[in-house]
């Protein structure tokens, strides 16, 4: 935890990134909120902040008496959200500073392309 936002939303972004990268799959257990707030030495009602965030989100469930699961369907909800937040924050923005730049389509993917190729992935 050493972002500037609150730690209840770092808290249940960590969770989501474990579900998006499948170390969290649906319908598996969630660690408790004494468990996060342990690991992450914070306060328990921080960590069930979190949780519940997710659980009124629908990526989360809980087993009365058992604990809280991820929601079936849960990581392609999160994928699609995370993809509308992408192209908001990062595409659209850069779209918009290439128009300004006088960059056009054929220009802009090479750039792309040649980025991809500094770090050594293609985005495909």
């Amino acid at each position: 935890m050493d972002d500037d936002r609150p730690i209840f939303l770092q808290i249940a972004e960590l969770i989501e990134n474990s579900i998006i990268d499948g170390s969290l799959a649906e319908e598996a257990q969630v660690p408790s909120t004494s468990e996060l707030a342990a690991f992450h030495r914070i306060n328990p009602a921080t960590a069930a902040k979190g949780v519940n965030q997710l659980v009124s989100q629908g990526t989360l469930y809980k087993r009365r008496g058992i604990g809280m699961f991820v929601a079936g369907g849960a990581r392609a909800r999160l994928r699609e959200r995370r993809r509308e937040r992408f192209t908001e924050q990062y595409v659209q923005p850069l779209l918009a500073e290439a128009r300004k730049l006088g960059i056009g389509h054929d220009e802009l993917m090479k750039m792309i392309d040649s980025f991809g190729a500094v770090v050594g992935r293609d985005l495909g």
